[in-house]
């Protein structure tokens, strides 16, 4: 019962990305209780084999101190939550925050709660739904001791050779955010690559070409591999992909961070600058981007 208990964790936030990953915790040696905001999100996690409470207070009184809870939640709502949170938990607790939160919140909730004795650690997680349910890639920042102590949890969420102790709190979120913003350059340069392809004179068969692109050649990539799929699924024209490219944070951070270090960003602020355009100047560059993203991430192709 003893090791029992130093394996079971609260989960908080039942999206795509947190339902998946509480999944993946349950079959690998933890016991996971979970809260969701939402009904639907907790029937749905319910439907699906999660145990699931219907509130903060007794989430916390399922788990024995000191506990751990895994937060999901998008980076708008983490304060909100902390604030109903701090109430019901106890020095010594941890919260490991995994959502895409910009580092310097990170750093400032990481200082607050380690003034109340409650652990804090930021995760950055890359792989999408799948990702998160099969073994994701995470990038952890905090104390050492406590990314230590919490190996064995942090691991089983990862791929094979995916984990990093990045450094101290918000280092996590900061490899992330530039992760994203890499991301977001990758994925316009391809964008862009395949448009012009299309607009080409030799009638091209798109989806074998990204098929060969990932196949030994030096641009071979998930992203490619992701890019086959969407024509497989929505052919070549992409008819039923919209061309407005929705965009979050992390870019435009990753651009305001490099600033603030004297670093110029140029690619990254371009496919910035193209996301915020795609609502009114369509382009097939903006249907190869919100494809790439439905495959990736699960968002809407409208």
């Amino acid at each position: 019962m003893k090791r029992m208990e130093k394996k079971l964790i609260g989960y908080i936030g039942l999206g795509k990305m947190g339902t998946n990953m509480a999944l993946r915790l349950s079959t690998r040696g933890f016991s996971v209780v979970a809260f969701n905001r939402s009904d639907v999100g907790r029937a749905a996690a319910r439907k699906k084999g999660l145990t699931v409470v219907d509130s903060l207070e007794e989430l916390i009184g399922r788990l024995s101190k000191p506990r751990t809870l895994w937060v999901m939640v998008s980076s708008g709502g983490v304060d909100e939550l902390l604030k109903k949170l701090l109430p019901l938990l106890s020095k010594g607790d941890t919260i490991i925050d995994g959502g895409n939160c910009l580092y310097t919140d990170t750093i400032r909730r990481a200082q607050m709660l380690r003034k109340k004795g409650i652990h804090f650690l930021d995760a950055g997680v890359s792989g999408g739904p799948s990702g998160a349910r099969k073994g994701a890639c995470v990038m952890v920042g905090g104390e050492k001791a406590d990314f230590n102590r919490l190996r064995k949890l942090f691991a089983a969420t990862a791929a094979p050779g995916a984990l990093l102790h990045a450094g101290r709190n918000g280092s996590g979120h900061f490899v992330k955010m530039v992760h994203n913003g890499i991301e977001y350059g990758m994925m316009q340069a391809l964008a862009e690559g395949f448009e012009v392809l299309k607009r080409s004179l030799f009638s091209l068969d798109l989806k074998k070409v990204a098929a060969l692109y990932n196949r030994r050649s030096v641009i071979e990539s998930r992203l490619v591999g992701w890019l086959e799929s969407a024509y497989g699924t929505y052919g070549q024209d992409l008819k039923k992909i919209s061309s407005t490219v929705a965009h979050t944070g992390e870019g435009e951070w990753t651009i305001r961070a490099a600033k603030k270090l004297g670093v110029p960003t140029k690619v990254i602020k371009e496919s910035l600058n193209f996301r915020i355009q795609s609502a009114k100047k369509p382009r097939y560059a903006g249907k190869v981007l919100s494809a790439l993203r439905n495959q990736f991430g699960g968002h809407s192709i409208k």
